[in-house]
């Protein structure tokens, strides 16, 4: 043998000796460990008993994707899940599944990431895992592009949005598969009858897979977890995609298609679509109206975390077309010809009372709130004829229609009445979300746009501005004082009415407004200060009259022939109005205000009587000021026991004494009549020498009052000559006077 063969062969043995060496150390530090689970596609092959569901993977071309690295939970039906549903389609082989339904089958069976039975309860939010709030995960199914038809029949390619009234490219608007844990139910506080509302074939077992129930579940896999299941389960559709299948529901449908939907042309999708098939179709993003609670075939939810559909989805109740016509034609279109005719807001609204940003489920419909904050009026043993969970959401049919509040209450009349558009343009600004809640109780006035307009208001749609020209000029206020004086009329004609007040207006009364102001009625007619004075023009005053009224579900609408005014004379012309006729029961009290120091009688003004601010003036009458005359409390002149009013003093402690009796008979925080609503002690414009309040103490029931003043000395109110209106006040005439107290 050759030397040098014979002195290599060792060293030649020596290296592969140190090779296998190195090897070993190797996989020994980086090699696969021998007790690791081998991939989900092995584990399956392994257990023996999926041998339909890995012919309907290999058949989706996913053996690679199941046998490689990554992090999968998959929900696995056994081979005697797939017999009953091969059964159900009168086949016996998967091989008789085309390729398209074994890739539904499969990728809606695949979850992202690896998740046991006890983390599938947790949402995985942006800040970690928040404990048992999920019953849903993203899949690996997703729709792509499809065929749609429009409103107008017009077939288009497209893509759902992603997004509520958005679409994002990129995102395949993956289905979420729902599922339902103990951990889930306990923390939510439901039970098996929610589970079994939907699923009344199924047993709630703690850990069900839409209707199938998991029989073994934690199967540990290299690349996930998997969770074996008595059935096979096909990709549930979203809401959007189950109300066009199903025509008990397509006068709802149509509402959307008609007034809500858009297909916008996408160019990036269009590029996308091309690249992929090689055809040159457009593609159209199926979008709907932002002012929409949610887009019904967003698979995504909110979206303002990334995985929020994991713990919540979208809810809608979905009246038949017989209910919902009936509904349409007695109530939407009450006083609207066509729902062409009426403002989209009205649909839009319509739209969202049966529409939910949350799961509505069955124990809950009286606790969880629509997107106006209304709870589901149904009952869900009686109204309910169809219920699903479906990929993105619960969809319940229903035979009635959400009575929503905005078209139940009394504002409805006035939003549904396309005479009263300024009234609810109005309403909108400051009273809709009070006289909606159905269970405050109130009467409202209606205020017509031609008898608001014959006052000189308006709205400029192309300004955006309210517009107040006083009848019979040309001048112009701002839009501010325009929307101001509209926003105090309006409220004058806003009444709380929580025992049914103003439900006959055949006899007489006064009541409070939402305004603070006072209205009275009159054998079906109503004063308030500015008709009964002045107006807002001229010194005729007005009627306005009562021609029909009608029930709401929180109270009662009249319709009059004009509107309620407020009175733009102070305080003091109302007092002047009703005592300067000499024969005036409250002639003498005129009389020395007339001539005190606090009256102006050119303006009319008081002092101390601010604009703006609410009062009641207690005016003794006649008898009683001269009774006050007589006992000292008044200046008068000649002798007793019975003297003259002096109504002019010239000394300045008698013009004093006559301005603190003045002042003593007005209230100075509010306005109070004999209603029996407000009683207890008030105070008046007086003040003492050391600058405290004084105060009269009233006591108020329906029909009559009493005031007691500073000496508990009592009087009582005059009914026929009280309750006089005047701007943000009340005048009563009273049979004695009030004595106060300096000190």
């Amino acid at each position: 043998m050759n030397k040098f063969i014979t002195k290599i062969l060792p060293l030649l043995a020596l290296v592969v000796l140190l090779s296998n060496c190195k090897k070993k150390a190797f996989d020994d530090y980086y090699g696969r460990p021998a007790s690791l689970q081998p991939p989900i596609y092995q584990v399956l092959q392994s257990k023996g008993n999926f041998t339909s569901l890995l012919a309907c993977i290999d058949k989706a071309n996913y053996k690679s994707v199941l046998s490689a690295a990554g992090s999968w939970t998959m929900f696995a039906p056994n081979d005697s899940a797939f017999k009953v549903f091969l059964a159900s389609r009168s086949l016996t082989s998967v091989s008789q599944l085309d390729s398209g339904t074994c890739s539904q089958i499969v990728t809606y069976s695949l979850v992202f990431n690896a998740f046991t039975k006890a983390l599938l309860s947790n949402y995985q939010s942006n800040s970690g895992y928040v404990a048992n709030l999920a019953f849903k995960r993203r899949t690996a199914n997703y729709g792509g592009f499809y065929n749609d038809t429009s409103y107008t029949g017009q077939i288009v390619k497209a893509l759902a949005s992603n997004r509520n009234s958005a679409f994002v490219l990129g995102d395949n608007n993956n289905k979420y598969i729902p599922y339902f844990t103990d951990n889930y139910f306990t923390n939510k506080q439901l039970s098996a009858t929610d589970y079994n509302y939907f699923y009344p074939g199924s047993t709630y077992t703690g850990f069900n897979v839409v209707d199938a129930k998991v029989v073994n579940q934690d199967i540990f896999a290299e690349n996930g977890y998997i969770h074996e299941i008595d059935k096979v389960i096909l990709p549930l559709p979203n809401i959007d995609k189950y109300l066009a299948s199903n025509p008990l529901y397509s006068e709802f449908k149509k509402l959307f298609d008609k007034y809500m939907v858009q297909f916008v042309l996408n160019s990036d999708a269009t590029s996308r679509y091309r690249l992929l098939t090689g055809l040159n179709d457009n593609v159209y993003i199926k979008t709907f109206n932002g002012a929409l609670g949610f887009s019904p075939n967003n698979e995504n939810y909110l979206k303002l975390q990334d995985n929020d559909g994991q713990s919540d989805g979208w809810t809608m109740f979905v009246p038949t077309n017989t209910v919902l016509l009936s509904y349409i034609n007695t109530v939407l279109l009450e006083n609207y010809t066509s729902l062409d005719a009426m403002p989209i807001q009205i649909i839009i609204d319509f739209l969202n009372a049966h529409m939910w940003q949350t799961t509505v489920w069955p124990t809950k419909f009286a606790t969880t709130n629509n997107v106006q904050n209304e709870p589901a009026k149904f009952d869900p043993a009686t109204d309910i004829i169809e219920k699903k969970i479906l990929s993105n959401g619960i969809f319940y049919g229903t035979s009635k229609v959400q009575q929503a509040n905005v078209f139940s209450t009394i504002y409805g009349r006035a939003y549904l009445d396309p005479k009263y558009l300024l009234m609810t343009r109005l309403l909108d600004l400051n009273y809709r979300y009070t006289i909606t809640i159905p269970t405050l109780k109130f009467t409202m006035i209606m205020m017509s746009d031609s008898a608001l307009k014959a006052w000189g208001y308006d709205y400029i749609i192309g300004q955006l501005a309210w517009q107040y020209i006083a009848p019979g000029t040309t001048v112009s206020a701002s839009s501010g004082i325009a929307l101001a004086n509209l926003q105090r009329i309006l409220a004058m004609s806003i009444i709380p009415t929580p025992n049914g007040e103003l439900d006959n207006l055949t006899g007489t009364g006064i009541v409070e407004t939402l305004s603070g102001d006072y209205i009275k009625y009159n054998a079906n007619k109503f004063i308030s200060a500015g008709s009964q004075d002045s107006g807002l023009t001229n010194n005729s005053g007005y009627p306005i009259n009562v021609k029909n009224t009608k029930l709401s579900s929180n109270g009662r609408v009249y319709y009059v022939d004009n509107i309620l005014n407020f009175s733009l004379k102070n305080l003091g012309y109302s007092i002047t109005k009703l005592g300067s006729p000499v024969a005036s029961q409250f002639n003498y009290f005129y009389q020395y205000l007339l001539n005190s120091a606090i009256f102006t009688p050119a303006t009319t003004d008081i002092l101390g009587v601010s604009p703006g601010a609410f009062y009641t003036v207690f005016i003794p009458n006649n008898a009683a000021i001269q009774s006050a005359v007589n006992a000292g409390f008044l200046p008068r002149t000649g002798n007793g026991p019975t003297y003259v009013p002096n109504f002019n003093p010239a000394a300045l402690n008698s013009r004093d004494s006559v301005t603190r009796f003045l002042q003593y008979h007005i209230l100075g925080k509010g306005t109070v009549v004999p209603d029996g609503k407000k009683t207890g002690s008030f105070e008046t414009l007086f003040k003492k020498i050391n600058g405290d309040a004084t105060t009269v103490t009233i006591n108020s029931t329906p029909g009559t009052m009493t005031i007691t003043d500073a000496y508990g000395r009592v009087s009582t109110l005059i009914l026929a000559s009280s309750n006089n209106l005047a701007d943000r006040a009340v005048i009563h005439l009273i049979n004695n006077y009030l004595q106060y107290n300096p000190n």
